[in-house]
């Protein structure tokens, strides 16, 4: 499976703007901001990636799907369950 990012990429120093109750709660609770912030930012680059496959394989999935409704599934008939 390729990967989203370069996992040796080095650390930027960025900017950021968050809700001063968020904040002030997560500091109390010890939570790293920036590991999770590339949690959920790799949760999100996964997600809209599978999104971007589902649509461009769009077609090919509606003809596989197309086929197993008129034609069963590929060695169903030796399944014994």
């Amino acid at each position: 499976m390729e990967q989203l990012f370069d996992l040796d990429a080095p650390k930027k120093a960025t900017n950021l703007s968050v809700n001063s109750d968020l904040l002030r709660k997560s500091r109390a609770l010890d939570i790293n901001l920036s590991a999770t912030l590339e949690q959920a930012l790799q949760a999100k680059l996964a997600k809209i990636g599978a999104a971007e496959w589902a649509s461009e394989n769009r077609k090919a999935i509606k003809s596989y799907n197309d086929f197993v409704e008129e034609h069963g599934c590929f060695g169903e008939e030796y399944k014994e369950f």
